[in-house]
């Protein structure tokens, strides 16, 4: 995220102001406490565990949720809204992705196998996760790829990065029930990770037309203090009172009570 915003600043000419730079090392301030507090996986070193693991009502339930949501935005909210809505194309890439990580840990583990001497080729599970991967990712980059056409650089990876994250540690959590081994402090550190990381894309998308650096910050924030001062009618009524001279130039009125 830090890179992909710096770079897109100098090379491409995007605007990225010191809130922006701030919200970049926030979002990986965020993900380096969840690494730090994430979970240990249930240990799989066989397909035929993997393949059980992926039998799982929970899971598959999971999966068809997931797939149903990602048709929906597909074809109906993609051809409508995705381009003028920044989150249609990257929230399709990153639920993609749940696809994409649960085929890289199984290929993973057939590639083991095979060094390990297993016949990992004839098992299906095999080709299953190659087909899956390889769609999966075809679509992850269709979509990034036209997101990236459309809006700006620096707004684009930090939000594909929260996104994406999150249906990947929610992924990780289900497929392998990582929040049995969790503890207290893992799961308030790995909350505090992601308010973190979220803190810091609302930093980098919030302020991102504001004209703020370094140099210019003390001038930013003393404007920002000099509220203007609002009088209420009393106030302007006493300063007409209170004017003896008025000018010539102008008619006068005068109120008769009766």
């Amino acid at each position: 995220v830090l890179c992909s915003a710096i770079l897109s600043s100098y090379l491409l000419g995007e605007r990225l102001n010191v809130l922006g730079k701030l919200g970049c090392m926030l979002s990986l301030v965020g993900s380096t406490v969840m690494v730090i507090h994430a979970p240990e996986d249930e240990e799989v070193t066989t397909l035929d565990e993997m393949l059980s693991k992926l039998k799982e009502p929970g899971f598959l339930a999971y999966a068809a949720i997931l797939l149903a949501v990602c048709l929906f935005l597909i074809f109906y909210l993609a051809p409508c809204h995705g381009q003028s809505n920044i989150l249609i194309y990257l929230t399709i890439c990153s639920v993609i992705g749940a696809f994409s990580v649960s085929s890289v840990k199984g290929l993973g583990i057939a590639i083991k196998g095979f060094f390990a001497g297993r016949p990992v080729l004839q098992h299906p599970l095999t080709w299953i996760l190659v087909v899956t991967l390889v769609a999966s990712i075809t679509t992850q980059i269709n979509y990034l790829n036209k997101s990236l056409d459309i809006f700006n650089t620096s707004l684009v990876f930090p939000i594909y990065y929260v996104l994406f994250t999150t249906i990947v540690i929610t992924t990780s959590i289900i497929l392998f029930k990582e929040w049995v081994t969790m503890t207290v402090v893992d799961i308030i550190g790995t909350v505090c990770g992601f308010l973190t990381i979220i803190l810091g894309v609302f930093l980098l998308h919030a302020f991102k037309d504001m004209d703020i650096s370094i140099g210019n910050l003390p001038q930013v924030l003393q404007c920002g203090q000099q509220a203007p001062v609002t009088r209420d009618d009393k106030n302007i009524l006493i300063e007409v009172d209170n004017s003896s001279i008025a000018p010539e130039d102008k008619p006068k009125v005068f109120v008769i009570c009766t």
